[in-house]
């Protein structure tokens, strides 16, 4: 796999409201399709975009070399509750973990919360008499009679796919082989998920939860790509499928269907690699990004140039990113994640009146079908595009390819009957409303990501994308004091840039108790041994040779009988006293700037994981790009309500292409995926590589 024979990549991220599919060549010039997303058969919107860029650009299928896809199919399979009937076989005694969970409610005071129902139904959790000691000593072997009538079991249910997670199979899992093989050789039309194939970390709740999502989505995912894979045929297009993963980094179609629990979050991932890439290439060490689309809006932190990175996430929960401090809210996936913090809070998302006739937007969406009312496409419900057409941000007419037609009629009478009217307000105060709403929302992600984990916004530059970022961006960097947003070229579909920016990565971990008493060095050097000898294997069998592979290293630390850990990098180099002493430090800085405090010198640190990362590097950078040139051209003022104290102002809107200079707002820059709001705070200009680069105007702050 040459990663310099590749003329023609294409990018596919699948949103929930639009679908986004780029080409790009080896000189980085690049060719783009934006189009409505077609649940529940996703992979139609794709096929029907390549066919479009293929027949409109002349480029022969042939020449495509790599198809590199982002997609949210798994995470709905979850949230909608449509995955496979699903089978937990587990040890004897551990039945009700799933069920128990950890016992935390992330609504403290609502005694009425009810936790999310469990995807394994308690009949289908099926007990095994075997058992392992944690020093991998075999207290109770495998009953081969036991493993018969579990056949039958599962035969009877006609269970699609089963999760194995045994009792200490994290570091043993002699007996979860042979309980899966067994299966896969009787029921070999089932899918079979081994914690130990998934999952190496101790934890029983998480590597049993993990797992679990792994099999129930897996005959969704392996659909899925099936599907996918069938169409690409259907275009002569024979190339590799690649798929982005949560922790970033792709991986081939196969792996994802092994482990599809590693790319549940592939569309938000791609956009934060993307904007890491463009920050490089622009000189930013701090970022904080803002992926607004049609469904969600998710935040992310660059600092000091790298990726934050989150050892599990919840999916269903309220605020994605969870409660950092409770949790419990959603599905608990252990695996390794950009930090990302989503909300329900996009262009499609809904607004509506409760039932004390309050104003509420989200997290309900109008998503691809039947979309916001101004879509005319059945939607009647008043959504945050809508309000943003009314106020005037959003250009009526055509958008994106000529797919969606803005009718900014149908948004007003929207907003009017269902908002306005109720609430005995003027219109645009009501549109206003929406759209401040559908901020405060967006900021729960953005303080997440920064307030949250003890940092500072404004020592942050805002980078905002996605079709409705360019639109609020300003009002929030505003309400977080930061001085200078940024919007990338293309920023309606920066996610598809993103995953043409990226190598192919893989992640392992191995589970391990180290006390500083223990010699570190001795063992994290076994360690690390054999993940490389493993990893290194499984990058030469994808066809890259071991030159072309770079790899990271980490470790999880707590004080000794703390539940939570802290992730840190560790050194490429062997280890010795003098990394111990440098990593203890680490850890107490680390552990003082998120929880206030050092604790004792006497008291005692551990290592509980150790972690690699692998990647190759990507062939294309997202600041290499080269955009096709905006059709969009200036088309003189449009009457714009920017709230108080400016009310309503006839604003200018030019293209980006037609920005040449500094300019003050107010300001719109209309652009075929997004429209770029500049308040009359803010100065704007663009830099020699396209980027809009927005500051607050001292004059005016």
């Amino acid at each position: 796999m040459n990663q310099h024979q590749r003329p023609i990549r294409v990018g596919a991220d699948v949103g929930g409201t639009f679908t986004d599919v780029v080409l790009i060549n080896e000189e980085g010039q690049v060719w783009t399709y934006k189009i409505p997303s077609t649940p529940p058969h996703f992979e139609m919107a794709v096929l029907e975009a390549l066919s479009h860029l293929l027949r409109d650009t002349k480029i022969s299928s042939s020449d495509i070399t790599e198809v590199t896809h982002g997609t949210t199919v798994a995470t709905n399979a979850i949230l909608e509750q449509r995955g496979a009937l699903t089978a937990l076989i587990t040890t004897k005694g551990f039945r009700d973990v799933l069920e128990l969970r950890r016992i935390r409610a992330p609504q403290m005071y609502n005694l009425f919360f009810e936790k999310p129902k469990e995807l394994v139904e308690r009949f289908l959790r099926l007990e095994l008499s075997e058992r392992m000691s944690a020093q991998g000593e075999v207290l109770v072997p495998v009953n081969p009679l036991e493993l018969v009538h579990l056949k039958e079991r599962l035969k009877a249910e006609k269970v699609e796919s089963v999760a194995v997670c045994l009792l200490h199979s994290y570091a043993y899992p002699q007996h979860e082989i042979l309980v899966g093989n067994f299966l896969r050789q009787h029921l070999p039309s089932v899918y079979i998920s081994l914690s130990s194939e998934v999952l190496r970390e101790r934890k029983e709740y998480e590597r049993t939860a993990t797992t679990v999502v792994n099999a129930y989505v897996r005959p969704v995912m392996h659909g899925y790509l099936s599907a996918l894979r069938r169409g690409l045929a259907s275009l002569r297009i024979h190339a590799p499928l690649m798929i982005m993963q949560s922790a970033g980094g792709l991986t081939p179609e196969e792996e994802a269907t092994r482990r599809p629990v590693y790319v549940l979050e592939s569309g938000p991932a791609a956009g934060v690699l993307a904007a890491q890439s463009t920050a490089t290439h622009l000189g930013l060490k701090n970022v904080i990004t803002l992926d607004m689309g049609g469904t969600t809006a998710k935040a992310s932190l660059i600092e000091e140039g790298k990726v934050r990175y989150s050892p599990e996430y919840e999916v269903g929960a309220t605020l994605s990113a969870g409660n950092r401090l409770v949790g419990g809210g959603g599905e608990l996936i252990r695996a390794p994640s950009i930090d990302i913090a989503e909300v329900g809070s996009g262009g499609g998302s809904i607004a509506y009146l409760d039932a004390a006739g309050g104003l509420r937007v989200g997290p309900r969406s109008s998503g691809a079908i039947p979309g916001p009312a101004c879509y005319k496409r059945g939607g009647e419900e008043p959504t945050v595009t809508d309000a943003n057409v009314v106020l005037g941000y959003i250009h009526p007419g055509q958008l994106a390819n000529g797919e969606i037609c803005i009718d900014q009629d149908a948004a007003k009478q929207a907003v009017q009957d269902h908002i306005a009217t109720p609430l005995e307000m003027d219109l645009l105060e009501a549109a206003n409303g929406i759209h401040r709403i559908a901020n405060a929302r967006t900021m729960r992600a953005l303080r997440a990501v920064s307030t949250e984990r003890g940092r500072d916004p404004r020592e942050f530059v805002l980078m905002a994308f996605g079709g409705s970022g360019p639109v609020h961006a300003a009002g929030l960097a505003q309400e977080l004091y930061i001085r200078q947003v940024i919007i990338p070229p293309l920023p309606g579909l920066f996610s598809a840039l993103g995953l043409l920016a990226s190598g192919v990565e893989h992640h392992d971990v191995r589970s391990c108790l180290l006390s500083q008493e223990e010699d570190w060095a001795k063992n994290i050097e076994q360690i690390k041994d054999e993940l490389q000898q493993k990893m290194i294997t499984q990058f030469q069998q994808e066809g890259f040779a071991k030159s072309e592979v770079t790899l990271s290293w980490s470790a999880d630390l707590r004080f000794q009988g703390q539940a939570s850990e802290i992730r840190l990098e560790l050194p490429n180099q062997c280890f010795n006293e003098q990394i111990t002493l440098k990593l203890n430090e680490a850890f107490a800085v680390e552990h003082e700037r998120l929880y206030g405090h050092r604790s004792d010198p006497d008291n005692p640190v551990e290592i509980i994981a150790v972690r690699l990362v692998g990647r190759t590097v990507g062939q294309n950078q997202a600041g290499r790009f080269v955009p096709e040139q905006s059709t969009f051209r200036s088309e003189g003022n449009r009457q714009v309500y920017f709230g108080s104290p400016w009310g309503l102002i006839s604003t200018p809107v030019i293209g980006r292409s037609d920005l040449s200079s500094l300019v003050k707002g107010p300001l719109l820059i209309d652009e075929y995926d997004s429209t770029i709001v500049v308040p009359p705070s803010m100065i704007v200009h663009q830099d020699d590589r396209g980027n809009i680069l927005m500051e607050f105007d001292n004059d005016s702050a």
